[in-house]
């Protein structure tokens, strides 16, 4: 009984360690997570998924996903980390690490030279998968002829994720019928740019709290000291702080192109500097499009058209037997407000001091990695009458969400339906 009771009481202690693991520790773990919005779609944690209450099978998935892995999106994100290492090169101011840094930046900036913000050969890869998946875990919902509706954002890198999906979907079975479109028509829900509410995200007296934020975390003068040789140099000539900046990212990215096999920019930074730089990447990403109280908790509200469009669908779409599925593509600065606006998991919670953020759990590369995507499946009786039932997907894990579950991850569409629609209508622009 003793040798029993000891077993019980270790695998509860690993089940509290594994659920209590820190950002420090999942970072250390896996350096590519301080990419934040760049960190490669990992593919579910979740392996299997909760059985369906008795009696019900699912006949109907609508989803929002991000993109696939991509290079970076402008001139900006590559040239500010090369031009200041070009020019201290032509001073004779690097190091020779910092001249091999120059080296392998000019070979990133090299690949990705006219392909600024387009699809990788992993991001096809990825939404390859996230097809398949949900074609092998809800097989009944693609089955025969039927309908698949597809939409994406004119962003040709969102475009080749939707076709990648649906080539994947297709060769899983050939009857299905697919309308995809890609148009301005859209664009209102699918990539919402609220102009009114993004000037209220970042107020003055929030801006100064996360400036200060920042000024706490901002630690680069090893880096700086490691790349040239002459301090005095990069302290008067050279934005330090910004070029610190974009050589993380740099890294950060490196892991969604095929340069991710040959190099590394990671070895630019200590575990303490990669740790730092997304402690304030994630602060701002929660501040912009988080439910952050500092101004007022407004900016998941910038999906309001989305989830509106998404119910009223789905509505529709559940009047029939076999209604299929309907598919969105876009980008993270949609499923991450939109993800908090559903308050899945832990998104929605409030936190009003920004040093509190990883103490709460709020890590951003849990919710909007290249390829994140959100799924709503829907459940319905084998037979007879009975209540539509729903479930969400985070990234394609199983999410909480703020209503009563009819068990487990299920909960009754009418309560969603009912709770969501009242929350969107008590928001005021």
């Amino acid at each position: 009984m003793k040798k029993i009771i000891l077993a019980i009481l270790t695998l509860l202690l690993c089940a509290t360690s594994m659920y209590a693991q820190t950002a420090r520790q999942e970072i250390k773990e896996n350096i590519y997570r301080s990419g934040s919005n760049y960190y490669a779609y990992p593919g579910p944690k979740q392996q299997t998924l909760t059985k369906a209450p008795k009696g019900y099978v699912p006949y109907y998935i609508s989803h929002y996903g991000r993109h696939g892995s991509r290079h970076l999106i402008g001139d900006g994100d590559y040239n500010n980390a090369l031009k200041p290492l070009m020019r201290a090169d032509s001073l004779n101011k690097l190091t020779e690490f910092g001249k091999d840094v120059l080296r392998r930046v000019k070979i990133i900036d090299r690949e990705a030279d006219k392909r600024h913000g387009e699809l990788t050969l992993l991001g096809a890869q990825q939404h390859q998968g996230i097809g398949r998946r949900m074609y092998e875990r809800f097989p009944e919902v693609f089955k025969g002829k039927t309908n698949i509706d597809a939409k994406s954002t004119v962003v040709i890198r969102c475009i080749l994720s939707m076709e990648n999906a649906l080539q994947e979907l297709k060769s899983l079975n050939p009857q299905l019928q697919i309308l995809h479109d890609a148009s301005e028509h859209d664009m209102w829900y699918l990539n919402f740019n609220d102009r009114k509410l993004n000037r209220k995200k970042m107020p003055e007296e929030v801006r100064k709290a996360y400036e200060a934020f920042c000024e706490r975390h901002e630690k680069h003068d090893r880096v700086m000291n490691l790349i040239f040789n002459d301090e005095n140099y990069w302290k008067n000539e050279v934005n330090a702080q910004s070029l610190n900046y974009h050589l993380f990212k740099l890294a950060s990215n490196l892991q969604s192109t095929e340069l991710r096999h040959t190099m590394t920019l990671y070895d630019i930074f200590n575990e303490e500097e990669i740790y730092e730089n997304w402690l304030q990447t994630n602060a701002w990403w929660y501040i912009n499009y988080g439910p952050c109280p500092l101004n007022g908790g407004i900016a998941p509200f910038s999906q309001r058209n989305l989830l509106r469009v998404m119910i009223q669908e789905a509505d529709s779409c559940l009047k029939f037997s076999h209604p299929g599925a309907t598919l969105r593509y876009g980008h993270e600065v949609c499923v991450m407000p939109l993800a908090c606006l559903l308050e899945m998991n832990n998104c929605g919670k409030q936190i009003a001091d920004l040093e509190q953020l990883v103490n709460e759990g709020w890590y951003n590369y849990n919710i909007f990695p290249m390829g994140c995507n959100i799924q709503l499946i829907f459940y319905k009786p084998k037979k007879g009458k009975g209540d539509i039932l729903v479930k969400a997907l985070l990234n394609e894990n199983e999410t909480t969400l703020p209503l009563k579950a009819v068990s487990g991850p299920y909960y009754k569409w009418t309560d969603f339906r009912d709770y969501f629609m009242r929350k969107l209508d008590q928001y005021t622009e």
